[in-house]
């Protein structure tokens, strides 16, 4: 069974981001030479095209982004090709930082000019932000070949990226390795298993518990069997709360981390030379796929650059860059039917089976309220 959600995220409020003096946003948003506002520009065909899009963003000079690791689906040659290209400069807040940080960092700054431009959110919050006004609708040039179901009908939020929930295991640490959910019950594995995060606060860490879920006879409408079966890992013993990270890998903190294939794909390249032999194996009892979301803030203090960026990103530059760190790409149908996807990079994803599908916004805030609610209940003690 085969299940999907488009880049899931942080649930539960956090505290808001501590704020030093800063001055306010600029007045002047970026304009075009016949007075045609950036900031209120849907598509490039607003301001007069890509070309006279790319000139106000250049004008611009800064991009604000955040939570943007630069070893997370490849978005460091993203920032670096991005950069190479316009000459623009992006700045990156927090980047290990989740998706409730980039939405406390919108809400808490509006108005000033450190706060972020654009963002990559978990769908769930995507779909939060949208509904609270805070995103900027936007069409890149290839809108229409996102899928209809991976898009915001008035463009407010579209997914760029995503990947299936896998489980990443240290070979040298670890004797056997496990390839499933059951496996990772087993008592060999005590104090190993960890999630990259915290499911209340990370969409990758929701994602491995909705991926429990599905592996113990839950679905889309309940994700009550994932609480469960990590309250069994957590009694068991086998449950670690410290979130795994590269460090942590490295230092064998976390020999065993449920997190996005692409990461964990990522991690057993990078480790090679590192001397860590990181086995990545996509459970078969319960396959859960993700996609996230891109959005521009709508009081995005650097308009122009934040919608070129987009246009990068939806590029076949951009798309091919996220596919190279091993994540599979919103426009990797349409660009295999029109042959610009990159083949090599293609056939190196791991191997899944079945169709991806997804949940309803219903289902989505559904599941936030029961995990909300019951995550600290399952680990804690």
């Amino acid at each position: 069974m085969t299940l999907s959600l488009p880049r899931t995220a942080a649930l539960g409020a956090i505290a808001a981001l501590t704020l030093s003096a800063c001055g306010a946003a600029p007045d002047t948003a970026s304009t075009t030479a016949d007075g045609k506002n950036a900031a209120t520009a849907t598509s490039a065909a607003d301001l007069g095209g890509l070309a006279a899009l790319e000139k106000a963003a250049k004008k611009e000079g800064t991009l604000n982004a955040i939570a943007l690791p630069r070893d997370w689906a490849n978005y460091g040659a993203l920032i670096d090709g991005f950069e190479k290209k316009y000459g623009i400069k992006i700045s990156v807040e927090n980047p290990d930082g989740a998706s409730q940080d980039e939405i406390n960092a919108v809400t808490s700054r509006k108005g000033q000019d450190r706060a972020p431009d654009v963002l990559d959110l978990g769908s769930s919050f995507a779909i939060s932000a949208a509904q609270q006004g805070l995103l900027a609708p936007y069409k890149v040039a290839s809108f229409a070949d996102i899928p209809s179901g991976q898009k915001d009908a008035q463009a407010r939020w579209y997914n760029d990226y995503g990947g299936y929930i896998s489980i990443g295991c240290d070979a040298k640490r670890v004797k056997s390795c496990p390839t499933t959910f059951a496996d990772l019950l087993k008592p060999q594995y005590k104090g190993q298993v960890a999630l990259n995060g915290n499911p209340t606060k990370s969409g990758s860490a929701f994602g491995g518990v909705w991926a429990a879920a599905l592996a113990n006879g839950g679905s889309f409408d309940d994700i009550q069997p994932g609480l469960d079966f990590f309250k069994k890992l957590k009694d068991n013993g086998n449950y670690t709360p410290v979130e795994s990270t590269p460090a942590t890998v490295e230092k064998g903190e976390t020999p065993i981390s449920i997190d996005w294939d692409y990461l964990n794909a990522g991690y057993a390249e990078e480790f090679k030379s590192k001397g860590v032999d990181w086995k990545v194996a996509v459970p078969s009892d319960g396959q859960f796929s993700q996609y996230y979301s891109q959005a521009i803030n709508k009081d995005a203090p650097h308009p122009a650059a934040a919608r070129l960026w987009q246009e990068y990103l939806y590029s076949a530059e951009g798309q091919n860059l996220w596919l190279k760190g091993y994540a599979r790409p919103a426009l990797m149908t349409a660009m295999e039917k029109a042959g610009t996807l990159d083949e090599t990079a293609a056939a190196k994803l791991p191997e899944v089976s079945g169709t991806p599908s997804f949940p309803t916004e219903a289902q989505q805030d559904k599941a936030k309220t029961v995990l909300g609610q019951g995550w600290a209940k399952a680990v804690s003690g």
